[in-house]
């Protein structure tokens, strides 16, 4: 029996544990595929430490429902309750009748010189500005849409932070799967070396590199599963569930350019009409309310000389003189409306590098993926030979081990670039504003 060797020259026959050997590395060679476990879980067989957070798919689990159980527990929420809560209470108040609290006045005067007694009574009602009503109703519908337009620029935060972690959890496990599966490998390798040095076959300095080959691949799955349950714990964070949908790869929405529909950018622009609005809200209060002043005086019952009088009075006060002193509100209020325009341009700088970036990265990974499945298609074919020359004694296993290191470094290399392929598409959906 002859095999030919990297050279094409014949080789002599090969021995029982050559026979053996060579088989075990044909084995050896064909890497498991990325694992579909259901569970997500660990082999605990091989686990190297005890702590597990786990994760499971729930098959009824979409990632647009996801995002919804994620942004109910969302500590945001709060926050836009009281905008939802805010905007109900400027509407009740634009509704009243009344531009303000009414007042009921009662008093008594009593005239010594002419022992005269009277009672007052009054009231006083507060009254609607020219077009304050207006401006105070524009100001509710435009609350109203600011918190609406707050809850859908969360959420799309919300939704980038799942999308990440998601897929930083898809990445930590094809790394995690590929450190556990190179352990298995030098494991049955350092096996079969042994066997060949108790024939004779090859040094016992042989044996030692590979069990120093196992012992590092031994720390790297270590850490392998140390960051998988790291990025496990973040997801649970973020999510405050362990659960995954079983399908979570988004279909690319190409986009030219940032458009002004971005949920971010039409929740600032909410901001600044709220502004505006409310600053035309405080111009048409002016020099202050315009008061209806109703009351009455009775001399009935005070003195035995009263001639059982009663008297009606009305009135209208109008304020006047008084626009300076709500100078200072309007100019506080100009201030944050100012900071909200120079906050959207700088927003819409962001976003356009980060719809850049994105777009940049999906080109790059595009041809980085082909680039890796082709240098994975012939780094295995080249650990294919270099097996059978070592197992027929043409190559030191020094430059097995090299080979063998770099070819699961290039199977490692095209998953990683297959999901961040699918990574990229949910960043760059997440960055020209497409929910889930």
């Amino acid at each position: 029996m002859f095999s030919l060797n990297l050279s094409g020259k014949r080789v002599p026959r090969l021995r029982p544990g050559h026979v053996l050997f060579s088989l075990a590395m044909l084995l050896l060679v064909s890497n498991p595929a990325y694992s579909q476990d259901p569970t997500w879980e660990r082999d605990t067989s091989i686990q190297a430490v005890d702590h597990l957070d786990p994760i499971v798919i729930d098959a009824s689990l979409t990632l647009s429902k996801l995002v919804d159980l994620t942004m109910q527990k969302y500590p945001d929420t709060a926050w836009l309750t009281a905008l939802e809560e805010e905007a109900a209470a400027i509407s009740e108040r634009s509704k009243s009748w009344v531009a303000g609290s009414s007042q009921a006045m009662v008093g008594y005067q009593s005239i010594s010189t002419f022992k005269l007694n009277y009672a007052t009574g009054n009231v006083q009602v507060p009254l609607w500005n020219i077009g304050q009503r207006d401006a105070e109703h524009k100001l509710a519908n435009q609350a109203e849409s600011s918190a609406e337009s707050q809850a859908v620029g969360v959420k799309l935060r919300v939704a980038g932070l799942v999308r990440i972690a998601l897929w930083n959890m898809s990445l930590a496990k094809i790394r995690y799967e590929q450190a556990q599966a190179e352990l298995g490998i030098y494991e049955k390798l350092l096996e079969t070396i042994k066997r060949r040095v108790e024939l004779g076959d090859l040094p016992r300095a042989d044996e030692l590199l590979a069990q120093t080959e196992l012992l590092q691949k031994r720390s790297v799955f270590t850490m392998a599963e140390a960051e998988l349950m790291h990025v496990r714990k973040r997801y649970s964070s973020v999510t405050q569930m362990n659960k995954v949908p079983s399908i979570y790869e988004e279909n690319l929405v190409a986009l030219k350019e940032i458009e002004k529909t971005h949920p971010v950018l039409v929740a600032i622009n909410s901001q600044i009409e709220s502004k505006q609005a409310q600053i035309n809200a405080i111009k048409s209060i002016g020099s202050g309310q315009s008061n209806v002043i109703a009351g009455i005086l009775s001399d009935e019952g005070y003195d035995p000389r009263s001639n059982h009088a009663e008297f009606f009075n009305v009135g209208v006060s109008i304020p006047f003189g008084g626009s300076a002193h709500i100078q200072p509100h309007i100019a506080a209020v100009n201030v944050e409306l100012n900071r909200l325009i120079a906050e959207r341009e700088q927003l819409y700088r962001d976003l356009e590098l980060a719809h850049h970036e994105a777009e940049h990265n999906l080109e790059v990974n595009r041809v980085e993926l082909g680039t890796a499945n082709e240098q994975k298609k012939v780094s295995e074919e080249l650990l294919t030979m270099t097996q059978l020359a070592f197992s027929v004694g043409e190559i030191h296993l020094l430059d097995l081990l090299k080979i063998q290191s770099r070819t699961q470094q290039a199977i490692l290399y095209a998953k990683e670039r297959t999901v961040m392929l699918q990574r990229d598409k949910a960043l760059y959906n997440q960055a020209v504003g497409v929910m889930p």
